[in-house]
């Protein structure tokens, strides 16, 4: 992992944005495990009380999403979207609404 390096970093209260460079070598798989483990890691050192925060030895959820940049999704279209996703948090919620309130699905409520 001391191949890949970070180019753009948010860290949201519920998730993390990163922009890297990760080496074709280096699977993006075993790099997501190595930062998950080696930031868990710092932060219960740093931290200590989180181990009675966290009830199982688990920090980070197992799950992740990748995107690679290419021509119709440049790096530095990532790297503005991480830089401004502050800005856009601040607004509140944007994750539409599975079903209008008070409204189940079929017209149940």
């Amino acid at each position: 992992m001391s191949d890949a390096f970070v180019e753009a970093m948010e860290v949201a209260e519920d998730h993390v944005h990163l922009l890297m460079g990760i080496p074709p070598k280096q699977s993006v798989g075993s790099t997501v495990r190595k930062l998950k483990s080696l930031s868990a890691r710092y932060m219960l050192k740093r931290f200590p009380y989180l181990r009675r925060v966290f009830w199982t030895d688990e920090m980070w959820s197992p799950s992740y999403f990748v995107r690679s940049v290419g021509d119709s999704v440049t790096a530095a279209m990532v790297a503005r979207y991480i830089q401004t996703h502050e800005e856009r948090a601040t607004l509140g919620p944007v994750q539409a609404q599975l079903f209008p309130k008070g409204r189940g699905p079929k017209g149940r409520a």
